[in-house]
């Protein structure tokens, strides 16, 4: 236990007694150690409350609001926190200070100060999403933010202020728009914008919905909204954007997004999407090189379960859990739909391992919006973390299931397979029931365990400090570019049987800017592999485990196998 965090309840997370055996974890990993949270909000600073402005009109933006960013946008080494939040309903005004999207500063310590005026970004209108990443290469994050028909992009000025770019920049939008995700999908060094846009909303729309006999209003059903199509917006430098929605080919699909995520999932150098649509098919716009998608879902056998059944697919993230190299897809959905698990066979294919992995079995009674891949226990296995609750709350009026939930942590027993860590989480934890939505992760107290930060809709957020038994090692590395945008957004990392790779989109409406983190079981010491969006491959030998190293990517004259081009942070 850390000094100075008694007073707060420990919630430890357990996986049961089985202990795997897998290719490049040795001794303490091997067993089934704990994964450990504590709630720290209430030390933290974190002084908000998610405003989604609930009417008796179920007005249907109400009960998707929530996203979370977790990024550091002043430079000084430490993961801030910014909060997305809704305005009057139906206007879609933000009338009063309690419908301000809100930024934290991270103090250190796990404490944080709003600095939300001064920093300029309390933002205006019905807000859902935010993406974060350096889109001007200019070495600061930026923020867009989607909301409902209204879009912001803000530029980070460097001076612990930010700028309203949106109209210059080209991308203002009447649509209504869930979240987004920044690529560099022509790897021209700059970082394009993928929007997600959920239904067309008809202004004045107040069709009930529900039970008239008792009277029990609910929030309708997607399939009374029309699909829209979701939007590219190419990065031409100089902070303008071109939309390239028609000719790139997206705007042929229209969909009901809800979530996005983005990963080279067939290895030939091209950033690809996966979106998630509520009640129809998913898509995943497989990136052809010459400026153009195309949806490859059904043909990859992701656009629904095995058992041919649409779902609520809300998050996902892009990850390889497994550790063969290629990146899989994992799906929050509703109670009774499970939280689909799609592995990548290679070949573009993937399989349905929902149940084979023993998720579907898990997660069944859990409703899930946010979502994480992320190795929590530093055993070199991605876990996977999920904010939980229904998206009616009435819901209990009709299904034998909960609107509020808590959280769920799934640990990554290896041989592909899951336990429910949350089952044994105790009674704390249990009981932070919540309308959980949005959910961001980071190493807020740098001490290499990753760490995880979540939105509920009419309440406080929770920041749950990573506090697992510190036996394992790890490593951060934090990439530049120097050929490749500075983020080094979609650069994909090796370091023994494990692949990750830089993206700042995970989960629901939401996104997390932390590096590329590895879990080292009981190694002191690492082979690096990166291969950079530029092309440029570069090993880094002998690197000690433990700590956050900044990563130059070599200049092209260097070539393609750059060594050691290294330096701490």
């Amino acid at each position: 236990m850390r000094p100075g965090l008694a007073a707060f309840p420990t919630i430890i997370v357990l996986a049961g007694t089985l202990a795997w055996r897998y290719p490049g974890v040795t001794g303490a990993a091997q067993t089934a150690n704990a994964i450990a949270f504590r709630d720290v909000q209430p030390s933290s600073g974190l002084t908000f409350i998610l405003e989604n402005s609930p009417t008796p009109g179920k007005h249907l933006p109400e009960t998707m609001a929530g996203g979370v960013a977790a990024f550091d946008y002043d430079g000084d080494g430490l993961s801030d926190i910014f909060f997305t939040t809704g305005a009057d309903m139906p206007s879609l005004v933000k009338d009063g200070p309690r419908y301000a999207n809100r930024l934290f500063r991270n103090l250190g310590g796990m404490r944080f100060r709003d600095v939300t005026a001064e920093a300029g970004l309390q933002g205006a209108g019905y807000s859902i999403g935010a993406a974060v990443a350096d889109f001007d290469n200019d070495g600061r994050p930026d923020i867009f933010v989607a909301g409902v028909q209204r879009n912001i992009l803000y530029r980070n000025r460097g001076d612990g202020t930010f700028e309203d770019v949106t109209a210059k920049a080209g991308i203002a939008s009447d649509e209504w728009s869930v979240g987004a995700a920044w690529l560099d999908f022509d790897n021209d060094g700059l970082l394009d914008l993928f929007v997600v846009n959920y239904v067309r909303l008809t202004p004045g729309l107040d069709s009930f919905c529900g039970d008239s006999a008792r009277n029990i209003r609910v929030y309708c059903h997607p399939r009374l909204f029309d699909g829209t199509a979701n939007r590219l917006y190419r990065n031409l430098g100089n902070g303008r954007f071109e939309d390239v929605s028609q000719q790139s080919g997206i705007a042929k699909y229209k969909g009901k997004g809800m979530a996005v995520a983005v990963a080279d999932y067939d290895g030939d150098g091209l950033p690809d999407l996966f979106v998630t649509n509520d009640k129809i098919p998913n898509f995943l716009f497989h990136n052809l090189g010459n400026g153009r998608f195309e949806d490859a879902a059904f043909d990859a056998a992701v656009a629904l379960s095995d058992t041919g059944v649409e779902m609520s697919a809300m998050g996902t993230d892009f990850r390889d859990f497994d550790n063969d190299g290629l990146p899989d897809i994992a799906i929050t959905a509703l109670s009774g739909e499970t939280f689909p698990l799609f592995r990548n066979q290679g070949h573009g294919l993937f399989a349905d391992v929902t149940y084979g992995s023993r998720m579907g079995l898990l997660s069944r009674n859990y409703s899930g919006w946010g979502v994480g891949v992320i190795d929590f226990d530093n055993d070199g296995l991605k876990d996977i973390f999920t904010a939980n609750s229904h998206v009616n709350d009435r819901v209990e009026a009709f299904e034998a299931t909960e609107y509020k939930q808590h959280n769920s942590v799934f640990r990554n027993l290896g041989a592909g397979r899951f336990a429910d860590a949350s089952a044994g989480a105790g009674e704390d934890f249990l009981k932070e029931a919540r309308a959980h939505r949005g959910c961001a992760f980071a190493d807020f107290d740098g001490d290499g365990r990753i760490d995880v930060v979540t939105s509920s809709l009419g309440d406080r957020p929770e920041i749950w400090r990573n506090v697992s038994p510190p036996g394992n090692t790890w490593l951060i590395l934090k990439l530049r570019g120097t050929v490749s945008n500075r983020d080094g957004i979609g650069a994909v990392v090796r370091t023994g049987n494990q692949v990750n790779h830089m993206t700042t989109s995970v989960g629901y409406a939401s996104s997390s800017s932390y590096g590329v983190h590895f879990g080292a079981g009981q190694r002191s010491e690492v082979e690096v592999e990166i291969r950079w969006p530029s092309g440029i491959r570069q090993s880094l030998h002998q690197v000690k485990t433990n700590q956050m190293l900044q990563v130059q990517e070599p200049a092209a004259a260097q070539g393609r196998a750059a060594s050691d081009s290294r330096k701490r942070r």
